[in-house]
C-alpha cells in the first residue's frame, strides 16, 4: 500500500481552518471507505484488509458503528465551520468491498449520513460490489434503504485474465447480478481493466462485448497500473509476468471506445462512458469538478474549499504556524486524510478524537493546477479563460498535434480528441508549464 502524504497535523478535534466558512450551497458529497476484502488481489494497492476480525473495534461486525462515529464528528466539524446546511448530493461506498458488510449495515451508515446532513431529493447513492458479494435479497435491501446505484467490479470476462488478476468471481455470474440489481431498481455500472499480463486484444474485445451484452448504461475502463509494493509488481520485477507496452494499451483503449460508442455509450471522462448524461457517475464528476466532500473511513481523503470571497482579493490566512500557509498565500481549500489502519482509526474515534493523520492547505495556484488537471479529462472540456497566458498560447499547438479539438478551441474550450485522451497527462503538462 502507498504511504500517506506527510502534510501538517490535523487538530485533535478535527477543526477546519478559520477561513473555511459559509458557502452552504456548495455541492457536498460523502465517500465511505469499507476496507475489507475476501482476498487481496495481486495488483491492488488500496487500503484493504482480508481479516474479518482485526480487533480493537475494527472488526467487520463493528465497522458500521465505527464509521457512524466519524459521521457524527464530521457533522460537528462542518457545523462549527458554518458548512453544515448543504444536503448531501452524492454518497459513494468504496473499498475494499463494501458489500462484504451486511446490506443492513450499509443502509444504517447511509441513514446516519441522512440524519447528519440530509440527502438531496435527487441524491445519487452508489456502492461498489464484487459479483460474488451480492444476492437478489441484499440488492433489494440496498435499494429499499436508499441506494440508487451499484458498480460491479467485473474487470474481465475471460477466466485466465481474471486468474492473473486474482479475482474470485465466475464471469458467467455477471449477467445475473446485473439483472438482480436492475430488478431491485438500481442503476448499474460495470468496471473493466485492460492491459493485464497475457490479455490479448481478442480477450479484451470479449470482455467489452460481454459487458455490453448485459445492457448496462455505464462502463468504466481503466488501464492496469501496477504500483510498487504490490504482489504483481514483485512478479514483474522477477520476470514472472510481462506487462504490455503502451501501443497495446492504446489499441485496447481505442477498441473499447469504438465498441462502447457503437453501442450508444458516449465518453464523458477519459475512462468512463455513459448512455446518457443522467447515467454518468455524479459522485466522480464532483471530484473532477472540484466540489467538497468528506471521506469516512481509514485512509479516506476529504476536501473542503475556502468560502467565496465577500470582498475583492479573497480570504487570507495568518502566520504559517497556524494553518501551514504563509502570509502571502491565498487559501483555496484544505485536504486531509485519515490514518490507514482500521484499528487505529477505530481507537481514535472511540477516544473522541479525529482520525485525521495529516492535511495540506491548497493555495489558489495549487487549486488552479488541479482544476486544469482534472477538468481537461472531461468531455465538456475546460474553459480556456481559466488558463494563464502561457496555457492559452499552447492551445494552438495542441490542436495542430491533434490532441485538442479545434472547433471546441474556437468556441473557448479545451476538449481532448481521442488521441488527446491517450496523452491526457502530456496535454495537462503543456497547458500548465
Amino acid at each position: 500500500m502507498p504511504a500517506l502524504p506527510d502534510g501538517v497535523p490535523v487538530p485533535g478535534d478535527g477543526a477546519l481552518p478559520s477561513w473555511v466558512s459559509g458557502a452552504p450551497d456548495r455541492p457536498f458529497g460523502v465517500y465511505v471507505h469499507v476496507p475489507f476484502c475476501s482476498v487481496r488481489c495481486g495488483y491492488c494497492d488500496f487500503n484493504t484488509y482480508t481479516a474479518a476480525e482485526l480487533g480493537g473495534g475494527a472488526s467487520q461486525v463493528e465497522y458500521a458503528t465505527t464509521a457512524l462515529g466519524e459521521v457524527d464528528l464530521a457533522a460537528r466539524v462542518l457545523r462549527d465551520a458554518g458548512r453544515a446546511s448543504a444536503p448531501v448530493s452524492t454518497v459513494f461506498f468504496g473499498g475494499g468491498t463494501p458489500t462484504m458488510l451486511p446490506a443492513a449495515d450499509l443502509v444504517r451508515v447511509l441513514g446516519g449520513i441522512r440524519e447528519a446532513w440530509g440527502l438531496a431529493d435527487d441524491a445519487e447513492v452508489t456502492t461498489e460490489a464484487n459479483p460474488d458479494s451480492v444476492t437478489p435479497e441484499s440488492l433489494r435491501l440496498l435499494a429499499d434503504g436508499g441506494f440508487t446505484r451499484v458498480s460491479f467490479g467485473m474487470q474481465s470476462a475471460v477466466p485466465h485474465v481474471l486468474a492473473t488478476l486474482e479475482r474470485t468471481h465466475d464471469p458467467r455470474r455477471i449477467p445475473d447480478v446485473v439483472a438482480w440489481a436492475r430488478d431491485a431498481g438500481l442503476d448499474v455500472s460495470l468496471d473493466l481493466i485492460y492491459g493485464t499480463p497475457g490479455e490479448s486484444l481478442d480477450d479484451w474485445r470479449a470482455s467489452v462485448e460481454a459487458a455490453l451484452a448485459t445492457g448496462v448504461d455505464h462502463v468504466s475502463a481503466y488501464a492496469l497500473v501496477v504500483e510498487p509494493g504490490t504482489k504483481m509488481h514483485a512478479q514483474v520485477r522477477r520476470g514472472l509476468v510481462t506487462l504490455p507496452d503502451e501501443d497495446d494499451q492504446a489499441a485496447k483503449y481505442e477498441l473499447a471506445d469504438d465498441l462502447l460508442t457503437a453501442a450508444g455509450l458516449g465518453w464523458y471522462e477519459v475512462s468512463n462512458w455513459a448512455r446518457t448524461p443522467e447515467h454518468a457517475c455524479r459522485h466522480n464528476l464532483a471530484y473532477w469538478r472540484g466540489d467538497d466532500w468528506w471521506g469516512i473511513g481509514p485512509g479516506a481523503h476529504s476536501y473542503v474549499s475556502a468560502a467565496p470571497a465577500a470582498e475583492p482579493g479573497g480570504p487570507t490566512t495568518p502566520a504559517a504556524t497556524t494553518d501551514g500557509t504563509t502570509s502571502d498565500d491565498t487559501p483555496a481549500g484544505v485536504r486531509w486524510w485519515n490514518v490507514k489502519h482500521p484499528r487505529r482509526y477505530a481507537a481514535l474515534l472511540a477516544d473522541g478524537k479525529s482520525p485525521g493523520a495529516g492535511r495540506e492547505l491548497l493555495t489558489a495556484s495549487e487549486a488552479h493546477l488541479e482544476r486544469v488537471m482534472l477538468g481537461v479529462r472531461l468531455r465538456e472540456g475546460l474553459d480556456l479563460a481559466v488558463l494563464d497566458d502561457a496555457g492559452r498560447h499552447a492551445v494552438a499547438g495542441l490542436v495542430a498535434q491533434g490532441l485538442l479539438d479545434g472547433v471546441a478551441a474556437v468556441r473557448g474550450r479545451a476538449v481532448l480528441t481521442r488521441r488527446g485522451r491517450l496523452l491526457a497527462d502530456a496535454v495537462v503538462r503543456t497547458l500548465t508549464t
